[in-house]
């Protein structure tokens, strides 16, 4: 059973801070340099400080990014720059945003969700992940014993009765609001009503749980309740069932949202250095059915476009930055996914990105490259076509459709993982909303 609490979190105090959008800021993994310096120079006390310092060069065991950030927690807890809330809540979220000319807005909220293993429990994942980010986030949780950000969950709600629930709670009252760097309007109201929030959970328990984001964090926080009962283990102790090192901030959304967005992941590859559309064309014509759509801007333009109004996932387009040609590609031979990755799901083997890699960089492109091929991932078509435009930009891009959710939770419900970086749920939930102490 899912197991969703509320909890007394610690907040910004804004008579100390002032606006809340000058101290939020979006999760530590979409954070550029440039964002970075321009959120430390925002505000001394925005949560980049925390997620995000910065690393110099003389760090070593004792001084670094992660007991930097735990230094300066503790000083905005000795500040009272956050405060911990006096009553258990749950933190309703809308975020109002656009996306493809639309005006959306997507609900949800902040509670702390039951850890649980992947694979023994109700909480499921949908992406691979990487061993670089989770060492560096446990450093930081074993350094701040704090969730400092919220993982993105995805419950089934077709009727939005867990939304409609805290919407009712909150009625009319006035939200806390904040204005991010991208124009995304957050509204926040923390719940407190007893009633509204044990219906929440009651209504969550025989519900399964889809990670959207954060499963680095999520597998972290796995890791640092591993060393936790370790630890009371030595000491001759059991951890508390209801330690909280046992939860995870989660924020969760119903999969039936108006507002959920799901955007493509698209690929920007190196190693191929003077590749033309002709010669792209005879190493993908076993497999696809090729069709030439314009040029440079224009032409990335319009394939995402013909991408988007197909629907499919066997769609592609490939941009060659030595004659800035852009090519539609369908596949024409799925078997070749059966070939490649026997093991999978015809779900996962169907997903665009996998193509894109099974099919297209690790298949019929790998004689072509010079070296290992480098992949950089941006998710707007006017990303991609800068990039081809660039001095130094990749010599092969690929725009891939966005996955739908009903994949996502195909795929994730089945025990399975998605290919890395293989979706994009916008906006993302921004960093400095709620804390939660795993004290």
């Amino acid at each position: 059973m899912a197991d969703v609490q509320p909890f007394r979190a610690f907040r910004y105090n804004l008579a100390r801070v002032g606006a809340l959008e000058d101290v939020i800021a979006p999760p530590y993994d979409v954070i550029d340099a440039d964002l970075q310096r321009r959120l430390h120079e925002q505000h001394p006390a925005n949560v980049v400080r925390l997620i995000l310092g910065y690393e110099h060069p003389g760090d070593d065991e004792h001084d670094n990014r992660a007991t930097r950030s735990a230094a300066c927690l503790r000083e905005f807890l000795a500040d009272d720059v956050l405060l911990q809330d006096s009553q258990r809540s749950m933190t309703l979220v809308h975020q109002e945003f656009t996306a493809g000319g639309r005006t959306l807005v997507r609900k949800g909220f902040i509670a702390r969700v039951r850890l649980e293993p992947f694979g023994a429990g109700t909480v499921f994942p949908h992406e691979e992940t990487l061993p670089g980010p989770k060492a560096d986030r446990l450093r930081i949780f074993r350094a701040t014993s704090m969730n400092l950000s919220p993982v993105f969950g995805l419950f089934p709600d077709e009727t939005r009765e867990a939304q409609q629930i805290l919407d009712h709670a909150v009625g009319r009252a006035l939200p806390l609001q904040a204005t991010d760097h991208l124009g995304v309007v957050t509204r926040v109201w923390p719940v407190t009503d007893h009633a509204a929030v044990t219906a929440v959970s009651a209504f969550l328990a025989d519900k399964p749980i889809y990670l959207a984001d954060g499963h680095h964090r999520y597998e972290t926080a796995l890791a640092y309740l591993a060393e936790r009962e370790e630890l009371a283990r030595r000491q001759g102790n059991n951890l508390d069932p209801d330690h909280p090192a046992r939860f995870i901030m989660m924020y969760m959304v119903g999969m039936d949202d108006p507002g959920l967005e799901i955007q493509p992941t698209h690929r920007l590859v190196s190693g191929l250095p003077g590749l033309t559309v002709a010669r792209l064309s005879e190493a993908l014509s076993p497999a696809f059915e090729l069709r030439r759509v314009g040029r440079r801007t224009e032409g990335c333009r319009e394939a995402a476009e013909e991408i988007e109004m197909d629907g499919g996932q066997d769609l592609l387009a490939f941009g060659t930055r030595a004659d800035g040609e852009w090519t539609l590609a369908r596949l024409t031979d799925p078997s070749l996914m059966e070939v490649r990755h026997p093991a999978k799901s015809a779900a996962w083997r169907s997903l665009g990105v996998a193509i894109a890699h099974g099919v297209g960089i690790d298949g019929l492109l790998a004689p072509l490259f010079q070296g290992s091929p480098a992949i950089r991932y941006v998710h707007r078509h006017e990303e991609v076509s800068d990039d081809l435009a660039a001095a130094a930009g990749a010599d092969l891009c690929i725009l891939v459709p966005a996955a739908t959710m009903g994949l996502v939770a195909e795929i994730a419900s089945g025990g399975e993982r998605m290919p890395a970086k293989s979706t994009y749920f916008y906006p993302k939930i921004g960093s400095g909303l709620a804390f939660h102490q795993l004290r």
